[in-house]
């Protein structure tokens, strides 16, 4: 199904997966409000539960645009294309990090073998992938290092089953997890960080590729790249913990390309 028209009145979908904190209804209303302004139309904010259903939505056109994940990025390569990129902490960049019960000696991945193991989704770099890749290195899969993974579907629900006991450990966003230091710091002392990855591209926003090159497509460009020139885009991004959002090329991807091409050559 080839990706919907741009039109100057149409209501405008951006959808949303869980690497966006979703949960803050104080954030969807300040987010839409800030793009119907910068836009000049109405903009309906759609979540699902799955990242694949997001991304199903935005290449059969049913999104805009979405804010996804670099997983899904590379994985449905040419059919999507950068939006823009957040800024975060200065940089357009995250950690995966791995995180345990706050009592437990824990030092490496290795340590955790044999655990039971939260991930958030398969299709979350942070969440499922830098994990996958790293024992992919190995040349062991997930489902035979640990004794038993189970998905979430939300970076704060793997730090929940963690604090909690559900989960021995977990693989979870790191830019979720500060965040929740900050708004849920309880939650997050009963957890401790074995080991933070390497720096990765931050999730970005993205449109069909179809998509990508139509005015509307600029000017959805513009309303992010603009957010921290405009004091309700600022009041947005103060919620987010972001410093704004930058144009990005897919080259800055190639890391997450890299560990998708090690868990796709590993034998079953």
């Amino acid at each position: 199904m080839p990706c919907r028209a741009w039109s100057s009145t149409q209501e405008i979908k951006f959808g949303l997966t869980p690497v966006c904190l979703t949960s803050d209804l104080e954030l969807l209303t300040s987010l839409r409000a800030y793009l119907e302004g910068s836009l000049g139309r109405p903009v309906k904010l759609v979540t699902r539960r799955t990242y694949q259903e997001i991304t199903s939505l935005l290449i059969s056109g049913q999104l805009d645009a979405a804010w996804i994940c670099g997983f899904p990025l590379i994985a449905f390569q040419p059919r999507l294309a950068i939006a823009a990129v957040p800024v975060w902490r200065g940089r357009p960049l995250y950690q995966s990090y791995l995180i345990t019960g706050v009592d437990r000696a824990a030092g490496s991945l290795e340590d955790l073998r044999g655990d039971i193991h939260a991930f958030s989704d398969p299709d979350s770099n942070s969440g499922w992938l830098v994990t996958a890749a790293e024992l992919a290195s190995r040349g062991v899969t997930s489902d035979r290092f640990f004794r038993r993974t189970f998905f979430t579907w939300g970076h704060r629900n793997i730090i929940r089953a963690v604090a909690s006991g559900l989960a021995d450990s977990g693989s979870v966003d790191g830019y979720v997890y500060e965040v929740m230091r900050e708004t849920e710091p309880t939650l997050i002392e009963r957890t401790r960080i074995v080991r933070a990855s390497e720096w990765l591209p931050f999730p970005p926003v993205a449109f069909a590729a179809s998509a990508a090159g139509s005015d509307m497509a600029a000017r959805f460009r513009g309303a992010l790249t603009g957010m921290a020139d405009d004091a309700d885009g600022r009041a947005v991004l103060r919620m987010l913990r972001l410093d704004g959002f930058r144009l990005g090329d897919m080259a800055l991807y190639d890391p997450v390309a890299a560990k998708v091409a090690a868990v796709r050559g590993l034998p079953g």
